[in-house]
């Protein structure tokens, strides 16, 4: 697995920073067991862009990153749009399935105050926790976490975690919808315990029979 070789950024230049956030078509799992592929495809990608990476959380269906530059960045679309064709047409290849469409909707923002790009940052790191995925956001592999604490100091990613991200307005629901129907069956449906049992009637007097079963 590749590691990403560049320290965290202490303090927020003035081109600012872009937190991006991706979901696959119709929500579908297609980097399940693959999510190493999609972190090595960014890690290249960004490199290729001059950009570095200050966070970022990767999973089956979709991901959350942080980019900043040394240069002002006028539109993310063509750069978001290439990275999306290069990893779906990779995924594809190794599944060995033709034209199938990967990638939907993207949103990205342009963070140019502290406080934003901090708690962003806090966002990404612990978005596994978010999705219920690991209890220490530390033991998630596919996120930035572990990296970003063990290359700052202890103050600092104390401050960071400081910053809440439950009120930032991220489109995160990544539940497929079918997902979400049988879990909707899954809480009508009535206990095993309350479901009507099927009653044979006996008419008072008349003999049982030993092998009857209802």
């Amino acid at each position: 697995m590749a590691d990403w070789p560049h320290s965290p950024l202490h303090r927020l230049g003035a081109p600012g920073a872009y937190f991006i956030t991706a979901g696959t078509y119709l929500k579908q799992h297609y980097f399940r067991k693959r999510e190493e592929l999609l972190q090595d495809l960014l890690f290249d990608f960004v490199r290729a862009h001059s950009f570095d990476l200050q966070a970022w959380s990767l999973f089956s269906n979709h991901y959350h990153i942080v980019l900043t530059s040394e240069q002002p960045t006028t539109s993310l679309q063509p750069i978001i749009r290439e990275f999306h064709s290069v990893s779906a047409r990779e995924l594809n290849r190794l599944d060995g399935i033709r034209d199938r469409k990967v990638w939907f909707q993207y949103w990205d923002k342009h963070l140019t105050f502290e406080r934003s790009y901090l708690a962003r940052l806090n966002y990404v790191h612990q978005n596994a926790v978010h999705q219920g995925l690991v209890s220490l956001a530390t033991n998630y592999r596919w996120c930035s976490a572990s990296w970003f604490e063990e290359r700052v100091s202890r103050a600092y990613a104390e401050s960071v975690r400081r910053f809440r991200g439950d009120r930032l307005n991220v489109p995160d629901d990544f539940e497929p919808k079918d997902s979400k129907r049988r879990q909707a069956a899954a809480l009508r449906r009535p206990p095993h315990s309350l479901v009507p049992q099927r009653i044979h009637w006996v008419e008072p007097g008349s003999p049982q029979r030993r092998d009857d079963r209802g």
